[in-house]
């Protein structure tokens, strides 16, 4: 589940683009309550210059976080930081590389998904060995 929830935030955040005919229902940051602006803080600096569609949807990740587990709540606030640090050129190629691999079979990609789980395991165990990884040899 907290991987199906994570893709969820990050799927919500990849596939929205911006729409400008439907700026009139833009929220300020400002009408935000508090209990939101502190879900959603990472995004607090750019949040009014989002789209409609990405800050609806956000809103509605915003509103299920409080049923989140821990582990799930700070996997969604280490995706928000992360989007929220990427360049526009960067969101842009990170949307394409979501929709294409949305299109992969759900077999394959989850094979893909688990090859990247166990990556990111060995990496954690390399960071907290204090052991840098073995280089192959040319």
């Amino acid at each position: 589940m907290r991987s199906g929830l994570s893709g969820l935030a990050l799927c919500i955040i990849l596939l929205l683009q911006a729409n400008p005919a439907a700026a009139a229902s833009l929220v300020p940051w400002a009408r935000l309550g508090p209990e939101k602006q502190e879900i959603l803080q990472p995004l607090a600096a750019q949040w009014d210059a989002l789209s409609p569609k990405l800050q609806k949807n956000l809103l509605l990740a915003a509103k299920r976080y409080p049923s989140l587990t821990p582990e799930e709540k700070q996997r969604f606030q280490d995706k928000l930081e992360k989007w929220s640090k990427l360049t526009p050129e960067q969101r842009k190629r990170a949307r394409e590389k979501f929709q294409a691999f949305s299109k992969v079979p759900a077999v394959q990609r989850e094979e893909v998904k688990q090859m990247v789980r166990q990556q990111e395991a060995r990496k954690a165990e390399t960071a907290a060995s204090g052991v840098p990884p073995a280089t192959p040899a040319p």
